[in-house]
């Protein structure tokens, strides 16, 4: 059976056939993981009142539109729903890649681009009032660019459509293809996000397809290339996969190297019976610890904590100096 208490970091949702936020099942687990059914204190909250929530979906099911928040089981799905808000999933909801972490379909044969979506998803932007949108991505490594054009055309769109809204995009590595990136970077977002995910030595078993060193290339291309100044470098990390302490650290030190901006830190729950277990769960004291790691070394934002997500209060720091 599935964890439903209202307390639980993911919660069951009914609403037809669409919004269906699962834990992995909470039997105990082999290998000496920790159980997914003995959540720590830290990870218990209570569901967010507000009737936004169906409103959000409205939007979404009405534009036949994806969310990250629904494929990947985000925890703070109705947190940000309710304040509608929610992060879109462009190019289709099946990836090219098989992350050990990641819950989104997989497929080797993806469906075709649909050349509507952009219109669609800035539509969704207008009707949500939102004033700052994240667009990440499926890989589609099947694609010569990678989505880099149909992820540009989506940020003019957007910016056709409500002129104000500030964009951040959290993208793919496009394999390495710097002139994918190049359009993405021509596209201008207020933030760029790429996310390292986890430390080096983690990254065979964790990331599919993509490497460490090559994320870092993106990131420190995105920032010395980009023509935008005012442009803030991103990237995320998930804790609790078996990482040392030295090891996130000398990750910290690579993302300052390569010149994010922010970085943000959460714990890492096993979306599905098949993903990677939970080896750790990391607590309060130690993300704060890291935070002020962090800025001791040149980050400039760190945020951090069990229920911190890559797109979770993304405008955070957007006006901050």
């Amino acid at each position: 059976m599935h964890d439903k208490s209202p307390h639980s970091p993911m919660t069951v949702i009914p609403k037809g056939n669409r919004l269906n936020v699962l834990p992995a099942n909470p039997e105990e687990q082999e290998g000496g993981a920790v159980s997914l059914g003995r959540f720590p204190s830290w990870l218990h909250r209570k569901l967010p009142e507000g009737v936004n929530v169906q409103a959000t979906n409205l939007v979404m099911e009405s534009n036949r539109l994806h969310t990250v928040c629904e494929e990947a089981k985000c925890p703070n799905l109705l947190e940000c729903w309710s304040k509608k808000t929610a992060t879109f999933l462009a190019m289709g909801k099946a990836c090219t890649r098989n992350c050990g972490f990641c819950d989104i379909d997989f497929t080797k044969k993806p469906a075709t681009l649909d050349v509507d979506e952009p219109k669609r998803i800035a539509s969704s932007v207008e009707q949500l009032g939102l004033s700052h949108v994240v667009i990440t991505m499926v890989a589609r490594d099947d694609l010569e660019d990678g989505g880099a054009l149909h992820l540009s055309a989506i940020v003019a769109e957007i910016r056709a459509k409500v002129p104000k809204v500030t964009i951040e995009l959290l993208t793919s590595d496009f394999n390495g293809n710097f002139s994918a990136l190049d359009i993405i970077l021509k596209s201008s977002p207020e933030v760029f996000n790429h996310n390292i995910e986890t430390t080096r030595a983690l990254t065979p078993s964790v990331r599919h397809t993509a490497t460490y060193d090559r994320s870092m290339k993106i990131l420190k291309y995105a920032k010395s290339k980009s023509g935008n100044k005012k442009m803030l470098l991103k990237s995320g990390m998930m804790l609790g996969l078996g990482e040392s302490k030295e090891e996130v650290e000398e990750t910290l030190c690579d993302l300052a190297s390569a010149g994010c901006d922010i970085v943000t830190m959460g714990q890492y729950l096993q979306p599905g019976r098949r993903k990677l277990l939970v080896k750790s769960f990391v607590s309060p004291e130690d993300f704060k610890k890291y935070e002020i790691y962090g800025h001791s070394i040149g980050i400039k934002h760190m945020y951090c904590g069990p229920l911190v997500r890559s797109s979770y209060n993304a405008s955070l720091f957007l006006n901050q100096k």
